[in-house]
């Protein structure tokens, strides 16, 4: 099971995103739910990092974990983080609905 906690503020724009676990839809390496769930986190790193005004850190440390922490972003990029963090609930909510038993979403509202 892939196990992903996305934090978001009061206002919607992501804070983290924190995935870990092997899915266990196939053996490692032809995992399909795992590879949905890591192109959907590491594109959302990819566009945030590639954002002037926001900054991430990034860890990848262990096999089977991946995450990311919001650390600085300007006033002027909430929106850019909203529509990040709306990609990022749709894409894994439907990945959770097609393979429930292999991907649970956490979404998390600090307020």
């Amino acid at each position: 099971m892939t196990d992903v906690a996305l934090v978001c503020g009061k206002d919607g724009c992501i804070q983290s995103c924190k995935a870990t676990g092997h899915a266990g839809f196939a053996a490692k390496g032809y995992d399909i739910v795992c590879a949905a769930v890591t192109v959907l986190l590491r594109t959302a790193m990819q566009v945030l990092d590639q954002t002037d005004g926001v900054t991430i850190q990034a860890d990848a440390t262990e096999r089977g974990m991946l995450s990311f922490t919001v650390t600085q972003a300007a006033l002027d990029k909430a929106e850019r983080l909203i529509c990040t963090a709306d990609f990022l609930e749709r894409g894994l909510q439907s990945l959770q609905s097609e393979y429930p038993q292999f991907v649970r979403l956490q979404k998390i509202v600090n307020e």
